[in-house]
C-alpha cells in the first residue's frame, strides 16, 4: 500500500465520522511520526508534510555533515562526510541533508499497523465526541427511539444512531415502551466503560420533571418564575415549590395554566403523576401548611435540634396529610426538610381518656391485650360499649367485664 492509497482511504473514513480537516492531518502526522520513532528513534529531526486531499505524503530526514573523525558523528542528527557524499558528491561539511523517505522503507508490516493505527485513532476520538456531548448534555431532556427491551435496561437510539441506556431503576413504574417507541428523558450522567461512553437517561429525576416545566410554561424557561425544589415518588405524586420575583404573576396559577392545561402535558408525559404545584414562602409555618396540602393544619411545633416538626390536625384530616401509600408526608417532609410527626387534635372527650396501659397494675396484662386486639386501647373506648358488646367481642367472662368496668369506672368518679 502506498502513501497515497493510505492516506486517501484514511481520509475518505474520517470524513465520514465527520472529523474536520485538522484533527485528520494531526492524526495523520502523529501515527507516521510514531513510525519514524521506531525505526528511527527520533523524531526531532524529521520533517513531515501531509496534504490529505491530494493523498500526498514527504518525509524528509534532516543531518548536519560532520567530518569522519568528529566526536559528534554517531548522533541522530549528524552524518559522516562519507556518508554524505554518497548522497550527493558535492555536500560539504556543516551543510544539512536533506534525505527523502518514503513510506515503503518502513516496511509492509508497519504500513499495515499504522492503517490500523489510524483506524483505531478515529474510532477513539468518535467515542471521545460523543462523550463530551453528551457531559455537555446532562441534565437536558433528549428524544430517543427504543430499539431493544431487556430486562434490567431499555437501550434507545439517538438520531446519529449512539446507543443510549435507559435503566430499570430510572425507568417511572408504569412506564410502558415498545420497540419504535419515542422516548423523552434527560441525560442523567455519562460514564465510560472499558473505554466506551456509556450514556445513562433518567426519566425519574427531580431534574426530568422541572424540564418539562420549562418546555410548557414559559415563564419557568424565561426565568420569571423560579422552581425552588422538586421532590417526587416517580409516577405517584410529586410537589413542586415555586416562587415568583414579579408580584403580577402568579406563579402556581402560571404553572397550572388554563383549566390545568400547561400542568396537564407534564402529568402525561410521567403517567398520571399527580403533582402539587406550591407557593414557595419563607415563612416555615406557612410553607409546612402548604407542603401538607390537602390537609388542613390546627397547629405546628418546630425543633430545630432534632429538624423535626409536630403537626397537629383534626382527625378528618389525618389521612388527608398522610396521603395514599403515605406519600403526601414523605414528600412534604423533604420538600422543607424537616422530619413531620403527625398528631390528631384531641377534642375535650379524648383529652380525659386515660390509656389502657395505665391500668396494668389492676387488670391483668393478657386481658388488655384481648382488648386492645379488638380496637380498644383507651379507657373510654372501653366504657362506650355495653356490657354485652364487651363480652360477645372479647369473648371474656362475665365477671371478668363487670370487673373492668368496674376499675375503669373508678377512674372517671375520681
Amino acid at each position: 500500500m502506498d502513501a497515497k492509497v493510505l492516506i486517501e482511504s484514511f481520509a475518505e473514513f474520517a470524513r465520514s465520522k465527520n472529523v474536520d480537516r485538522p484533527t485528520m492531518i494531526r492524526i495523520l502526522e502523529d501515527v507516521f511520526r510514531a513510525m519514524i520513532r521506531k525505526k528511527f528513534e527520533t523524531d526531532e529531526n524529521f520533517d513531515v508534510t501531509i496534504n490529505a486531499d491530494q493523498g500526498d505524503l514527504e518525509i524528509f530526514r534532516i543531518r548536519e555533515i560532520v567530518d569522519d573523525n568528529s566526536e559528534d558523528i554517531w548522533d541522530l542528527d549528524k552524518i559522516s562526510f562519507t556518508e554524505a557524499r554518497k548522497i550527493e558528491p558535492d555536500f560539504e561539511v556543516g551543510e544539512e541533508v536533506y534525505e527523502k523517505i518514503e513510506l515503503e522503507d518502513f516496511g509492509r508490516r508497519a504500513v499495515q499497523m499504522a492503517r490500523q493505527t489510524l483506524i483505531q485513532r478515529i474510532k477513539d476520538l468518535e467515542k471521545d465526541i460523543l462523550y463530551n456531548k453528551y457531559e455537555e448534555l446532562v441534565g437536558e431532556i433528549v428524544s430517543a427511539e427504543v430499539y431493544q427491551i431487556l430486562g434490567r435496561e431499555i437501550l434507545l437510539m439517538d438520531g446519529e444512531g449512539n446507543e443510549l441506556i435507559l435503566p430499570k431503576a430510572e425507568q417511572i413504574s408504569k412506564d410502558r415502551f415498545r420497540k419504535g417507541d419515542t422516548v423523552k428523558a434527560i441525560v442523567h450522567r455519562v460514564d465510560m466503560s472499558n473505554g466506551n461512553p456509556k450514556i445513562i437517561l433518567s426519566r425519574t429525576s427531580p431534574v426530568f420533571l422541572e424540564r418539562l416545566f420549562e418546555n410548557e410554561v414559559p415563564e419557568v424557561y424565561d426565568g420569571l418564575i423560579t422552581i425552588i425544589k422538586i421532590v417526587r415518588e416517580p409516577g405517584e405524586r410529586a410537589k413542586v415549590a415555586v416562587e415568583s420575583y414579579d408580584d403580577r404573576i402568579d406563579p402556581v396559577g402560571a404553572c397550572v395554566g388554563m383549566k390545568g392545561s400547561r400542568i396537564h402535558a407534564v402529568v402525561r408525559e410521567l403517567q398520571n403523576e399527580n403533582i402539587d404545584v406550591i407557593n414557595y414562602t419563607e415563612n416555615l409555618d406557612l410553607y409546612v401548611t402548604r407542603a401538607l396540602s390537602p390537609a388542613k393544619v390546627s397547629s405546628i411545633s418546630v425543633n430545630e435540634e432534632t429538624k423535626r416538626l409536630s403537626v397537629f390536625l383534626k382527625p378528618d384530616q389525618v389521612s388527608l396529610a398522610i396521603g395514599k401509600g403515605g406519600y403526601n408526608i414523605k414528600l412534604a417532609s423533604r420538600l422543607v426538610g424537616y422530619e413531620i410527626d403527625v398528631f390528631r387534635e384531641l377534642n375535650e372527650y379524648e383529652e380525659e381518656d386515660v390509656d389502657l396501659m395505665e391500668f396494668v397494675d389492676e387488670i391483668d396484662s393478657w386481658i388488655i391485650d384481648e382488648l386492645k386486639k379488638t380496637g380498644l386501647d383507651t379507657a373510654k373506648s372501653v366504657l362506650s360499649l355495653t356490657k354485652e358488646d364487651l363480652t360477645r367481642r372479647t369473648e371474656l367472662e362475665e365477671e371478668t367485664v363487670d370487673e373492668i368496668f368496674r376499675i375503669l369506672g373508678q377512674e372517671f368518679d375520681q
